[in-house]
């Protein structure tokens, strides 16, 4: 009876020491074959072929997506009527909350002057619907524009959003590359 119980804890603690160097090892691997790709390249969103169509906020492996709007000032016209900022036809012409386009209220509006606005991206709040960027594209300039926050991004192996990104806008560029913008430098406005 003793040589049986001896059999099987010595079995017992051999099949764990191989269980737990067999994990450590495929984490180890895992950890050397993501490391290694997410120190040359990042995800990045293309805005030129992006169309708008929600995915960004709801494929995310985030809660809240990394991808978010952001301003490009250097295009904006400071327009009274933003298209990215109020909804088309409202009932009237003000911005009170039923009138803004933005289901989150990310987008902030300022005065400068008459007729002048500035419009601000509370990035916190931004859920990177695109429905702000798409109006503004349409009716605007597109001086909103969608883009990946890298310090938000978890920089995954397969990127979930750009499995379902119809308009295939994501890809993986140089870590040094800078952001891919419509025309212009990004000036990221926070509220």
């Amino acid at each position: 009876m003793d040589n049986t119980r001896k059999f099987k804890r010595r079995e017992f603690i051999n099949t764990s020491l191989r269980l737990g160097i067999g994990a450590g090892l495929g984490a180890i691997a895992i950890g050397l074959t993501t490391r290694s790709v997410e120190g040359k390249t990042l995800w990045q969103l293309d805005t030129s072929k992006c169309v708008q169509c929600g995915n960004c906020a709801i494929s995310c492996v985030k809660q809240v997506s990394a991808v978010k709007c952001i301003h490009v000032t250097d295009m904006c016209g400071y327009c009274d009527l933003c298209s990215g900022y109020l909804r088309s036809n409202p009932k009237d012409l003000n911005t009170a909350a039923e009138n803004r386009l933005c289901p989150t209220g990310a987008i902030s509006r300022h005065f400068i002057e008459e007729p002048y606005f500035e419009y601000k991206i509370t990035e916190e709040l931004c859920n990177g619907c695109g429905k702000c960027v798409k109006n503004c594209g349409a009716f605007g300039n597109g001086s909103l524009q969608l883009q990946i926050q890298q310090d938000q991004c978890l920089n995954c192996n397969q990127c979930a959003i750009a499995r379902t990104c119809p308009s295939q806008a994501f890809s993986r560029v140089d870590r040094d590359s800078p952001y891919i913008l419509k025309g212009f430098e990004s000036k990221k406005s926070k509220g």
